[in-house]
């Protein structure tokens, strides 16, 4: 399953024995198995996960594999826009802190 809106990059697994997982750092590459799946790829423009680059997540279904990967991006252009469109200033503050 593929979720959004947490703004956390997550990799969860359920199998007979229980839960696993938890956040998933760039660079985190898995090997879906027959277990469950829940996976959220993070957030482009506003992470609450510390990390404030860009996240994505690459699903390759036939190699049966996700990766999750940063991109850093200009945060400060991206501040002065929002600033700019009127948008709350604690919003364009914690894209500098991820959180």
């Amino acid at each position: 399953m593929l979720v959004g809106y947490s703004h956390a990059a997550l990799q969860i697994s359920l199998s007979e024995t229980g839960l696993d997982g938890g956040l998933a750092p760039n660079g985190t590459t898995l090997e879906l198995s027959d277990v469950r799946w829940l996976l959220n790829p993070g957030s482009v423009g506003q992470p609450r996960d510390g990390d404030p680059r860009a996240a994505y997540l690459v699903l390759d279904l036939d190699a049966h594999r996700a990766s999750f990967h940063r991109v850093a991006y200009d945060i400060e252009l991206t501040q002065s826009e929002m600033r700019d469109a009127g948008l709350p200033q604690l919003l364009a503050d914690r894209l500098s802190l991820g959180q």
